[in-house]
């Protein structure tokens, strides 16, 4: 567990290139990002970010991405994982919104861990007042003598940063290189994305956690839905997915179960997982039985001393205290773990429905205060 003791009691950098970055730029930018986000574009300033969700007209979620709002006129969708880029120009086919939809040359690699504020510091002097800097806050900055754009935000639930490089695919090395000589004092390690620390987090990764198949209510997402601004879900423009979406806010309300599955956190018994899981292990009742839900992302969580896992399982009507829906905390089931986790080959472990996040974040987001 090297790599997550760098990421909980240092500083780490990952190389998260893969990300691409969709640029919506022209008069019109706002109000067509405002009308493929289910959140409220017109509430995101200049030189903010946002954890954004898009989806489908059926209420499946497309993607989650960062959304940067460089300024008035642009904003940059910042995913990976589908090619979000090709349905945004679908989107305006008919080019009813003034704007220009790309892919531009930007990469980003992330700063995790307690150590990264003075990484940063120490990396772009007084270029950027980090002190100052909000949750979510984007500064421009040269690193390595290139143009960068900084988010404090991340992948882990640690405090960290994104440093996003323009013309990256000329000045990688400049910045990358920037970045390992500042960290030297710091004991910065290079090391992949910290799965076992964005699990605690309760982070989903698209593809893993969630895809088109699944609507925001039952992974945790019904606060991006309609929302406006904090704690407020009343959105009046209208955007992709709405109406299929308001039913089933509408439904649950009432009553009524939308859907079959909500994703839930659970603690689980095993020998400790500690590896990136290749598959979905499937889950059964409390007493056995024919498989009724799956594991997404499981994680041997070192300070409780036990496997951990976000996973899908049969949805009982539980709202929170804001009207999301969510799992039982206590209700028990058993995961059919493979044979190099399980306590007795062939023997399902005992499972229990606890709340997400199993370790709070050092920032906290929107999903965890309003638990939904």
């Amino acid at each position: 567990m090297v790599e997550y003791d760098a990421i909980v009691n240092h500083v780490t950098m990952w190389n998260v290139a893969v990300e691409r970055q969709i640029r919506v730029k022209g008069p019109d930018a706002e109000k067509f990002v405002d009308y493929v986000i289910t959140r409220d574009a017109t509430k995101i300033s200049p030189m903010r970010a946002r954890y954004v969700i898009l989806c489908n007209a059926y209420g499946g979620v497309l993607n989650d991405p960062i959304l940067l709002r460089i300024s008035k006129d642009e904003f940059w969708f910042s995913l990976s994982d589908s090619d979000i880029g090709l349905y945004l120009q679908g989107v305006n086919a008919d080019e009813r919104f003034n704007v220009e939809i790309d892919e531009i040359d930007v990469s980003p690699v992330q700063i995790q861990g307690p150590k990264s504020k003075a990484l940063m510091k120490d990396l772009c002097g007084d270029q950027v007042d980090f002190d100052n800097m909000p949750f979510y806050g984007l500064a421009e900055a040269k690193i390595g003598g290139r143009s960068c754009v900084i988010s404090q935000s991340g992948f882990s639930g640690e405090a960290g940063y994104e440093i996003y490089l323009r013309e990256c695919t000329l000045y990688a090395e400049d910045m990358w290189n920037a970045v390992l000589e500042a960290g030297k004092k710091h004991s910065l390690m290079v090391i992949a994305p910290a799965h076992h620390r964005r699990i605690q987090a309760g982070i989903l990764s698209w593809g893993q956690d969630m895809d088109n198949q699944h609507n925001p209510f039952q992974c945790n997402l019904g606060y991006q839905v309609s929302l406006s601004g904090k704690g407020e879900w009343n959105k009046k423009a209208d955007y992709v997915g709405k109406k299929a979406l308001e039913k089933m806010k509408a439904d649950l309300k009432a009553g009524h179960k939308p859907y079959k599955l909500q994703l839930v956190g659970l603690e689980l018994g095993g020998k400790p997982i500690e590896e990136y899981a290749p598959d979905f292990w499937l889950v059964s009742g409390d007493g056995g039985g024919e498989p009724i839900g799956f594991i997404t992302s499981p994680w041997y969580h070192p300070e409780k001393k036990t496997n951990i896992a976000m996973g899908y399982v049969p949805y009982d009507g539980t709202l929170n205290a804001n009207g999301f829906p969510k799992g039982t905390p206590g209700s028990k089931f058993k995961v059919h773990l493979p044979e190099k986790y399980s306590d007795k080959p062939g023997t399902p472990v005992d499972a229990v429905v606890v709340d997400i996040p199993f370790t709070e974040s050092y920032n906290a987001n929107t999903r965890e205060v309003v638990k939904g």
